[in-house]
């Protein structure tokens, strides 16, 4: 019995670092500036122009052209990311995290 309770109360204390988590592929990443602008065309979105609206922070565009703005750890490393690409337009990310509202508190994004 103790075992099992054991197991059960492990279990209850980790279930909600993976309740949250949400994975995102081959999806638009654009900047917060431009995000409602671009919404029905991400993929023509150029780099040189999501790198100069950095300030506003970065985010994904959803299947159903909605922006999920990324916490600040994840706009770091996607502005890392995009300084080190040579693409021009088509920016598209495999990302995942735990979805807060309108804003995605990122555990990894990875440039395609």
């Amino acid at each position: 019995m103790q075992k099992v309770f054991c197991v059960l109360a492990v279990a209850f204390f980790l279930f909600p670092a993976f309740a949250g988590a949400t994975t995102f592929n081959d999806v638009p990443v654009v900047d917060a500036n431009c995000a409602a602008k671009v919404a029905p065309a991400p993929d023509s979105h150029a780099r040189a122009c999501a790198l100069r609206c950095a300030a506003s922070g970065f985010g994904i565009i959803t299947s159903d052209h909605k922006f999920l703005k990324f916490d600040a750890a994840g706009n770091q490393e996607i502005i890392a990311q995009l300084k080190a690409s040579t693409e021009k337009n088509h920016l598209r990310v495999n990302v995942s995290g735990e979805i807060q509202g309108d804003t995605l508190k990122v555990k990894s994004v990875k440039l395609l």
